[in-house]
């Protein structure tokens, strides 16, 4: 106990060391916004130190966004950002456009043919996806291969990359301070003149992403099928990646559409954190970004997910080791509820004192890992998620009964005052930690603002935490973690031998 006690102070002593360190500036200080005239939305923040700053560019749009036909299709566009522009990666924009035309009309044909299904012409099929590929070949030679990269690379930039989540799209780099008109101009020229070259192509590279990711890969089959499984009617319930049959048949001007859909100033938040001069970037941001022409926002999602009235299950037969996933469907990260959602996930999974390690990695050897996670979007209601890595000879029904014993304790032996505070003491520090540098901070700013509507939710996350009781923990898992309200993915072990068996009985029965 006195050990124990003593873990604590320290953890305290480190996140008030944290505290000190991200309140040297309070953010309601030193954000500023800047709103331009089409919708666009900056936060500022002027950070003094080394002269560089951080910049994040975050759309309201990502897998959430789609429907049948075009799932994987944020994704996608997020690879085709960047391809470049009428004036980067060209040698000569008016002599490559008809090609990008005779392009579209003839994958537009192929998607139509092989929408024929069975009256489907293999023979005219090839013939098509020939004359696409050598239609790109063609194309190619006025294509100047990377040359967004190497133009931020050659100016001193780091961490030039973009993500797609099911809220969002985010594009991110950091940059020497004196590159801001450098960046300002890069970033509204693709976003003002976008040029989707490559498309095929770079769709085929996206088909292997999802053969190497989910269809040869156990855990990423089950996790598809469990969140298809979870959700029947939320758009959440597709992969932010896409089924493969729609990222097959996807067209260029499909993805045109889109962008003029999503990619909208209005849906767009800005946060650029460093060594800057506040004044001279709200110039250099307007002379920019806003010539991007104001466009109406897109329509927001109106489905909701119907409420869940029994247990589901999927399972995954596969030569692999078992993998368990259980979730259970909760509010979104704006309901009064998260705060206790994220303290219930560290008293259950957060390091070798957490209750899921204690008991059943440590003391009973069932996992060789426990861990919670929350699922897949955070714009909407989600899934609260538990996974497990069973170790031999335990079966995953054995794991999933654990699991169940110890979330029980939530309700009838809730956290006490210690646990209570060693799990704030580290809720706080990894918060505080993750606003210590540019990056950090701009990814923050973005991501509350755009997917949750307001960056001031940062500023009463903490105290958020800091209120969670013992009874508010009983009550949420009372509520929440019942039997009705979750969906349990398996992977059940079984070799190529069985299964060829198991094939082979059930085609005789039929």
């Amino acid at each position: 106990m006195q050990i124990k006690r003593w873990m604590v102070i320290l953890l305290w002593v480190a996140a008030e060391s944290l505290a000190r360190c991200a309140g040297a500036f309070r953010l309601e200080d030193r954000v500023v916004e800047y709103t331009l005239d089409n919708g666009m939305k900056f936060l500022l923040v002027r950070r003094e130190g080394a002269p560089v700053f951080s910049a994040n560019i975050t759309f309201r749009v990502g897998g959430v966004d789609e429907v049948p036909g075009i799932t994987g299709l944020a994704h996608l566009f997020e690879h085709m950002a960047f391809k470049g522009t009428r004036t980067l990666g060209v040698t000569n924009w008016r002599r490559e456009r008809p090609y990008l035309q005779r392009i579209d009309e003839a994958a537009e044909e192929l998607t139509r043919e092989l929408a024929k299904g069975e009256r489907t012409d293999p023979k005219r099929v090839a013939e098509l996806q020939q004359k696409v590929k050598d239609l790109e070949s063609e194309a190619r030679r006025f294509v100047v291969k990377d040359e967004l990269d190497d133009l931020y690379v050659r100016n001193g930039a780091s961490g030039l990359n973009a993500s797609t989540g099911k809220d969002s799209t985010n594009y991110y780099v950091s940059l020497p301070s004196n590159r801001l008109l450098l960046w300002a101009w890069i970033e509204s020229d693709r976003l003002l003149n976008p040029v989707l070259r490559e498309f095929y192509s770079e769709r085929d590279v996206v088909c292997e992403e999802h053969r190497l990711g989910i269809e040869t890969q156990p855990m990423g089959w089950l996790y598809q099928d469990f969140i298809a499984t979870a959700f029947l009617a939320h758009p959440a319930r597709y992969q932010t990646i896409g089924w493969m049959s729609d990222i097959q048949a996807v067209t260029r001007r499909q993805a045109e559409e889109f962008r003029n859909k999503y990619y909208v100033p209005a849906n767009a938040t800005v946060a650029l954190v460093g060594d800057l001069d506040i004044e001279a970037c709200k110039k250099i941001v307007a002379q920019y970004f806003g010539r991007l022409p104001k466009r109406p926002l897109p329509p927001p999602i109106v489905t909701q997910e119907p409420e869940q009235r029994g247990e589901r299950r999927v399972v995954v037969e596969w030569d692999a080791k078992p993998w368990l996933i259980i979730g259970w469907h909760k509010p979104s990260p704006l309901h009064p509820d998260e705060a206790v959602f994220d303290v219930i996930d560290a008293v259950l999974s957060r390091g070798r004192t957490s209750r899921f390690y204690q008991t059943i990695v440590r003391d009973r050897k069932l996992a060789a890992e426990v861990s919670c996670f929350t699922v897949p979007t955070n714009r909407y209601p989600n899934l609260f998620g538990v996974e497990a890595t069973p170790i031999h000879p335990h079966p995953t029904r054995e794991v999933e009964q654990a699991i169940y014993e110890v979330m029980e304790t939530l309700i009838t032996n809730p956290p006490d005052g210690e646990e209570l505070q060693k799990v704030r003491n580290n809720l706080r520090a990894d918060f505080l930690r993750g606003l210590q540098s540019n990056r950090g901070l701009a990814n923050r700013l973005a991501y509350y603002q755009a997917v949750l509507g307001d960056w001031r939710i940062m500023q009463t996350h903490l105290d958020k935490i800091d209120a969670v009781t013992a009874e508010d923990v009983r009550r949420v898992a009372k509520k929440y973690f019942t039997a009705t309200n979750r969906t349990v993915g398996e992977i059940v072990p079984i070799s190529p031998g069985e299964k060829k068996a198991k094939k082979g009985k059930d085609d005789a029965n039929r």
